[in-house]
């Protein structure tokens, strides 16, 4: 996996009642853009995220 700052994280776990939580990537801490990626969901809470097998990264919307 690999990932960029601004990307996002789409994770689908089973713990969640929403089925899933997203999250924008805010700092990549592993080598070759790969993991822990420092992550902050939309309600402002930060925290750093090893991905599971279940989750996707969907990359940064291109800036007009």
């Amino acid at each position: 996996m690999r990932a960029s700052i601004g990307d996002r994280l789409l994770t689908h776990g089973v713990t969640s009642v929403e089925g899933g939580h997203e999250a924008e990537i805010i700092e990549v801490r592993g080598a070759d853009d790969g993991p822990p990626y420092m992550v902050r969901f939309p309600d402002g809470e930060e925290r750093l995220i090893y991905p599971g097998p279940e989750t996707v990264v969907r990359p940064r919307e291109p800036e007009d």
